[in-house]
């Protein structure tokens, strides 16, 4: 077990952004170059986050791996520790561990088509990829990226979805139960958003994260559309405590999702999929 799973670094607040009423993103450094090189990431991925005298919690990494010194965590203030994060100024310090799990599968991905469906404000496991293709648009076919809110301003990154858009080859389709009189947002939830879209399976790999039971009905969606399921990754969220597989908090039958995942293709996962207890 390496030392950097197991003991936090410190890292330093560069800039804080509030994307939102409850939801913030800490961009961080480490005090070294050395530091950087070491925690190397791939998009995916997830760091814990220590507050000193408060705890520890499992974040998702949303910058691009090639980001120069500078790596971001965006968080939703919910919790003792994240309420915590929340009141974090430029120039205070976090503890990092990590990173931890296995990100998404951008080389099986490269010269394919690739769906991205996200649903509530699970969005941010998605975010690294989406940059890290854009940064290489030309390895990769055609982008379908389709998110799902519950209200309009659930959006925190419509600015980065109306510049996805202008990308070549590129579709971006957002819904909203309630979209508030937004005329660009389609009424409805992300898996009605299907019937709005192209999507052909034939060079295709879908990559989903966001609530459970959205990313059960919308990989029933792609089925029926002829997406095999070796070509669906999906992310999952558990109560991941530790990050090294030890504490068996977020097992999911003989998987454990801070160390196996959290994404995982979704044939792998299937058996245990969207069932209580697991």
């Amino acid at each position: 077990m390496n030392m950097h799973t197991t003991l936090p670094m410190p890292a330093q607040v560069k800039e804080r952004i509030q994307e939102s009423a409850d939801i913030f993103t800490l961009r961080l450094q480490y005090p070294d170059l050395a530091g950087d090189q070491r925690y190397a990431f791939a998009p995916g991925q997830f760091n814990m986050l220590y507050l000193h005298g408060v705890g520890e919690v499992a974040i998702s990494i949303v910058s691009d791996p090639q980001d120069e010194r500078l790596f971001d965590h965006t968080i939703r203030a919910v919790g003792r520790v994240t309420r915590g994060m929340s009141q974090l100024k430029e120039g205070d310090w976090v503890g990092v561990r990590g990173p931890f799990g296995v990100g998404w599968p951008l080389a099986e991905a490269e010269g394919k088509d690739v769906v991205i469906i996200t649903g509530g404000l699970g969005c941010a496991p998605v975010v690294a990829v989406i940059n890290y293709i854009f940064r290489r648009r030309e390895r990769f076919g055609q982008v379908t990226i389709m998110q799902g809110v519950k209200h309009r301003e659930d959006l925190i990154w419509r600015e980065r979805y109306d510049q996805w858009a202008q990308q070549p080859d590129t579709t971006v389709a957002l819904a909203a139960d309630n979209p508030e009189q937004d005329q660009s947002l389609f009424s409805g939830n992300v898996v009605q958003l299907f019937d709005r879209v192209d999507l052909q399976p034939d060079n295709a790999v879908a990559m989903l994260c966001g609530p459970e039971i959205m990313m059960k009905y919308a990989i029933e969606a792609l089925m029926q559309r002829g997406f095999p399921d070796t070509r669906l990754w999906v992310s999952m969220e558990r109560n991941m405590q530790c990050g090294n597989g030890l504490c068996g908090h977020c097992q999911m039958g003989p998987l454990f999702v801070c160390r196996d995942g959290p994404v995982f293709r979704y044939d792998r996962i299937a058996e245990w999929f969207f069932r209580k207890g697991f």
